[in-house]
């Protein structure tokens, strides 16, 4: 099972943001800091604020940061909602339907299926903050200011 690059890359700016606290993050800060198009993270980040994910202040100063705390994004949810379709075979996609001539009989769409549900019940077992727990460590490789933000 491969995730595409769009799930990929949304759940690495839920992360940023996540590292982020509550201090605005800019889509070009985004872009340079993973080398991704600017285009493609604003497409991202509107499904996510679409999505109730993040939070996005428009003009001078704006920004995004995430719309919940990260213990309260769930893994399993946030991939459903990216992820187009989880057909890893030809025979399990239901826009295609397939004309394999052992379907009938084969029980390769029923164990493909029982993968797919074990994939995202381990991912329905965990949020954002278990991504985040080497907070230190991601924050410097995405050199993120360290000093974390206080409260007002």
């Amino acid at each position: 099972m491969k995730l595409t690059a769009y799930t990929d890359y949304s759940l690495r700016v839920l992360m940023y943001l996540g590292l982020r606290g509550e201090r605005l993050t800019t889509i070009s800060e985004l872009s340079g800091t993973y080398g991704l198009s600017a285009n493609h993270l604003m497409k991202i980040i509107h499904n996510l604020g679409k999505l109730g994910y993040i939070e996005t202040v428009r003009g001078r100063g704006g920004g995004m940061k995430l719309a919940g705390a990260p213990e309260e994004i769930n893994l399993g949810q946030v991939i459903r909602q990216m992820e187009p379709d989880f057909a890893v075979a030809e025979c399990l996609d239901p826009d295609h339907p397939s004309a394999c001539i052992i379907m009938p009989a084969c029980r390769l769409q029923l164990i493909l299926g029982k993968a797919v549900e074990a994939f995202l019940d381990v991912l329905d077992n965990h949020t954002l903050a278990d991504l985040l727990q080497s907070r230190t460590r991601l924050k410097s490789l995405l050199k993120i200011e360290l000093v974390e933000s206080r409260p007002s």
